[in-house]
Formats: C-alpha cells, structure tokens, sequence
C-alpha cells in the first residue's frame, strides 16, 4: 500500500477511536470482574442496583428495566449476559475482529446506556454525553470498519476464504457494498438521526435546548402515594426518583399532622434508624433500608412502609398530613383522608 493509499484508509484514521470506545466498554467487563466482584447481588456496589438507580426517569425502556429490578433472578442473568457481551464487543473492537458487527454492539449498547440513564449526571450530564457519543463513534466504526492495525486487515490480507464474501465487507472490514452515489447519503441520513437523536434527548432529559435548564441527579426527590391508616397502622408507598445516584436520600423524620397541623403521630431521627425490617417491604433490588443515623432512601428504590403505633387507634375522621423530610431540608407530603 502506497503512501496516498494509507492516506486514504479510513479504518486507520479512525485507530484512536476504536481502541478508546474498545476500552470503554471491555473496561465495564474488567472492573466488574477482575478488579472488584460487582455481579454478586450480595456484595455492597453490585451493578443490578446500579441498573435500578436508572429506573425512575428511562426513556422507552422503563418497562423492561421495572421487570428486572421486580425480578431478582432475571436481573442477575441479565447482568452477567451484559457484562460479557460489554467485555466481548470492546476486545474485539480493539483488535479490529468483526469490526462492522462489533460497531453495532458499540451502537446497541450506547442506545441502552443513553435511554436507560441519560438522565443521571451531577456535573457534565456523564451518561447522556457517553450515550450519544457512544452511538456516534458505534456509526462512524460501521463505515470506517477497521484498516492496517486490526485483525480483520490481517486476515484479508493473508486471503482468508470468508474475507472473500459479500457478508464480510457488511459484517468485517474493507469496502462497503454500497454504491458510491448512495453512500453519501447514507452518511448523511445516519448522520442526522443520530443528531435528532443527540437534541431530542438533550432535551427531554435537560431542557438543553429551550426552556429551564434541570437536572434531576443534583436534589432528592421523593414520591408518597398509597397512604392508608387502619386500625393502629399507617401505610404508604415512599419511591426515590431524582438525586444523586451514589448515595441515598436521608430520611430524618416522618410526621402525620392533623387538619389542625398538630402532630398526631412522629418518627425522629433514631426511631428511623431502629425501624423493624417487617415495617419495609421493598419492589426493587434497590432496598430501602434503616441506617446509623436515619432511613436510607438509595435512588430507584421502591417500598411500603407501615408504620404501627397506639397513637392511630380510634383516630377521628378526617385529613390527616403525611410529611416525610430528608436531611437537606428537603420534605415531602401527602394527603391521606381517614
């Protein structure tokens, strides 16, 4: 190959790009596995609570993440599964192996990623920008596929039989079966959608376009509903949905005022922290659970909390005011008519 030739060679251009995206995603495989044992549903940091921090505000597949945040065992599977396809797709884009199939991988697993948890990011919108980006670079590697430092070159150029076929240049390396008028085009269409796509989620997920600038990891934010009162018992439904995803909402104290707004019954900091076990039953992988100091409320996380206590016994008709408030100040309420 003649200098203007290598020139020309767009896979070799885009070298950089492939061993970068490559080690994006094989990394994902190498820290949960090698390095610390994150696919141990027992051990603290494993990455199926991650995937539930994803569920409150996904984009299109919130359904199928609910399914497997309710469903312990599916999820589990369903990590491991993308653990390794992570790991698999991103060594073999590094080595330039099946580059154009691996793309697609790269694609795949930047759209789940992007429409998952494009959401979540306290400073620079992390998963949003890896997303798109993602998607970007999965295309540009589809086209480019890769030049003189992968294996796929080295096996075209040794003559392999199946280089030889049509379904490798879609699938491997080399020309694109595409004629040269379309090809253009292709390019440009892929290319817009892949920007539409980029402002469309921009914006749902920031406002990055017009209206109020948001970001929903920087404030907990919690959801009441379901509240009852029978008998001695309270019982709601408490869901963290917005905040930072590394560490929980803190609950200091639960309140339920009168039409009056005197308190009928209270929970302080320590009545939180000694809270029974059989007073949280948890949806999600995700647990809400008693801590040193407060409730722990983890982002994604989903629970009934029934709360017995003699002050509710014979207590009046009427509206009563639940109001839950986390450590910030930050507090909660809802309505419950008895």
């Amino acid at each position: 190959m003649n200098t203007n030739n290598i020139k020309k060679d767009a896979g070799l251009l885009a070298l950089a790009v492939r061993l970068v995206i490559g080690w994006t995603y094989f990394s994902a495989f190498w820290r949960r596995t090698l390095l610390a044992n994150k696919l141990d549903p027992e051990v603290a940091g494993y990455i199926g609570e991650k995937f539930n921090h994803f569920l409150p505000n996904a984009l299109g597949i919130k359904p199928i993440i609910q399914y497997l945040v309710e469903n312990p065992d599916s999820l589990w599977i369903s990590m491991v599964a993308f653990t390794i396809i992570e790991g698999i797709v991103g060594l073999l884009i590094m080595f330039g192996f099946f580059t154009r199939l691996m793309s697609i991988g790269v694609f795949g697993l930047a759209l789940g990623i992007l429409l998952g948890s494009g959401w979540i990011g306290t400073t620079c919108l992390d998963e949003w920008q890896i997303g798109v980006l993602g998607i970007a670079t999965g295309f540009v590697l589809f086209l480019t596929g890769s030049g003189k430092y992968s294996i796929d070159n080295y096996l075209i150029k040794k003559d392999v039989a199946f280089t030889q076929k049509k379904w490798f240049s879609w699938l491997g390396s080399g020309i694109l079966p595409i004629k040269e008028s379309l090809f253009p085009k292709v390019v440009l269409i892929g290319s817009l959608i892949i920007f539409g796509t980029t402002l469309m989620t921009n914006q749902i997920f920031h406002g990055g376009l017009w209206g109020t600038l948001h970001n929903k990891s920087v404030k907990p934010k919690l959801e009441i509903t379901e509240g009852k009162i029978d008998n001695s018992t309270l019982s709601f439904d408490v869901y963290r949905t917005e905040g930072v995803d590394v560490y929980g909402s803190w609950v200091i104290s639960i309140h339920l005022l009168d039409e009056h707004n005197n308190t009928v019954l209270q929970y302080k900091q320590d009545d939180l922290a000694a809270l029974p076990t059989e007073s949280i039953a948890n949806y999600y992988v995700a647990k809400i659970k008693p801590g040193k100091h407060s409730l722990i409320v983890p982002l994604g996380a989903k629970a009934k909390l029934s709360l017995h206590n003699d002050a509710l016994t014979n207590l009046p008709q009427g509206s009563y005011t639940l109001k839950i408030t986390d450590i910030s100040g930050a507090h909660w309420d809802l309505v419950i008519e008895r």
